[in-house]
């Protein structure tokens, strides 16, 4: 059976890396939505140049 003292000990512990993970986490989703962002400009970008050459080869 673990000590009053171990027990807060490993509470403390487990908070500070809860703290650390939720940080870790915001930071990831900013990090995806930024990708998902840009991806979906490559994707329009990727989309128009489709469009223009088969507008093209459709008058030849």
């Amino acid at each position: 059976m673990a000590t009053l003292n171990e027990l807060r000990e490993k509470i403390e512990g487990l908070e500070k890396e809860k703290s650390s993970l939720v940080k870790e986490v915001q930071e990831l989703k900013r990090e995806a939505e930024g990708k998902a962002v840009a991806l979906e400009c490559e994707v329009a970008v990727l989309r128009e140049e489709a469009d223009t050459l088969k507008r093209m080869l459709s008058t030849f």
